[in-house]
């Protein structure tokens, strides 16, 4: 039996379908092989449904694959099976769905399929469910730099987000298996680790009285000191504690990179977005990491048509990330999600919205071209990750997360070098 596997979404996603892809392989199926395989057997794909361009681009995906594989039984899981498990089985004709929980049981569904040739629609209430769904694995199938995924669930219920409704509550891994699962990934050859999760900066909460996410932090540091870099995916500004800081001033192989949501930029539009931190305390945190590494690379997440964002407090937002002097901008025009407090608020054209959003992504180009020239005719370790293999282009990242593409005969993929970068 053969699979195919394929997920759209975050890094949480990505570290999911290893899990998967491991399940598989344990129980004696094999990758699909477009050179020698007619067809897969198995299709499965998780599901993103952070935004509804995200719903749309996941029944692309699925249409898509039904057409190319009618023979093959598709399996569908992640947030937007949690989110409308239904709707996907009646009208997308996919043979299983999943929800976000109990996805580890896909070798038993699978053989009940096959016995009866029945649909399945395996989707628990996800608050039921109050301990982290532990999966470790060994490799990272898609990536040189391996995710590895140390808690599930959000308590924050920010009023525009989905998120909590289709993860459920916060629930944080057991700190001996993410330390086991690191050391096994370092030995099977990834030179770089990145720590995921819904909530990142809420590890341990659930779990342990007195340890937290930076505490996990100093242990894995600790424990793997030939590990080349250790990256954060993203954590909230309200997570950044005096260990935390104290951590970048003593490792070099954590990476010189914070993700940090802004959301706005605006106190008005934060608290209607129920965010829990002040633009003062925002302001302050980043001011305490640069002084720790000066040219350190701080990226963010911006949503802007936010219902009630006016002219006036959209320019707040524009003008405190030009404060911020960010190095990139992830900005999103606000997406409508039934269910959430802000569904219910009065809502801005979207015309508006994306004119907003253009604004703001041509100040994050700015802001981006202008920290990348700080580091021209600077040498710079690159881990190479990539290989474009019509134009013979190798790419990787700095520790800052700047892009480096160079050209090579020889095979660069996972390989460290010292770079001088040019534009």
């Amino acid at each position: 039996m053969t699979f195919l596997v394929d997920y759209l979404g975050c890094k949480v996603n990505s570290y999911e379908i290893n899990g998967s892809i491991k399940q598989l392989l344990e129980a004696g199926y094999t990758f699909f092989d477009k050179t020698k395989d007619s067809y897969p057997n198995v299709i499965l794909i998780n599901t993103c449904a952070v935004t509804e361009t995200s719903l749309s681009k996941d029944r692309k995906l699925i249409r898509r694959y039904k057409k190319d594989f009618p023979k093959a039984i598709i399996v569908v899981m992640g947030c937007y099976s949690q989110y409308q498990s239904k709707f996907i089985s009646e009208n997308l004709e996919v043979d299983i769905v999943l929800g976000t929980s109990k996805r580890f049981d896909i070798v038993k569904l699978l053989e009940e399929f096959n016995n009866n040739k029945k649909k399945i629609i395996f989707n628990e209430n996800i608050f039921n469910v109050k301990k982290f769904e532990d999966n470790p694995i060994k490799k990272d199938y898609f990536h040189t730099r391996a995710y590895v995924k140390i808690q599930d669930g959000c308590n924050n219920f920010c009023s525009y987000c989905l998120i909590p409704f289709v993860r459920g509550q916060s629930r944080s891994r057991k700190k001996e298996s993410i330390l086991k699962e690191i050391e096994d990934l370092r030995l099977s050859g990834h030179k770089e680790i990145i720590l995921t999760g819904i909530d990142l900066g809420s590890y341990g909460l659930d779990l342990y009285k007195d340890y937290k996410f930076s505490n996990l932090l100093e242990d894995i540091l600790k424990n793997n000191k030939d590990l080349f870099r250790l990256r954060i995916s993203s954590i909230e500004e309200s997570q950044i504690d005096d260990l935390f800081l104290e951590l970048y001033k003593k490792y070099d192989n954590l990476a010189s990179h914070l993700h940090i949501p802004l959301q706005s930029g605006s106190q008005t539009i934060l608290e209607k977005m129920n965010r829990k931190y002040s633009l003062e305390n925002y302001r302050n945190i980043l001011k305490k990491i640069r002084e720790i590494r000066k040219d350190i690379s701080i990226t963010t997440d911006l949503i802007v048509g936010f219902p009630g964002e006016t002219q006036e407090l959209f320019l707040e937002t524009y003008n405190f990330c030009k404060e911020m002097n960010f190095s990139k901008i992830h900005c999103f025009p606000y997406s409508k999600r039934p269910g959430t407090l802000a569904a219910k608020m009065e809502q801005i054209p979207l015309e508006i919205k994306k004119e907003r959003v253009k604004k703001i992504l041509e100040l994050s180009k700015n802001m981006e071209n202008d920290y990348y020239k700080k580091f021209i005719g600077k040498q710079m370790e690159v881990l190479f990750e990539q290989y474009d293999k019509e134009n013979n282009i190798y790419k990787g990242h700095t520790s800052n997360y700047l892009e480096v593409s160079i050209t090579s005969n020889i095979d660069l993929i996972g390989k460290v070098l010292p770079i001088n970068l040019t534009m």
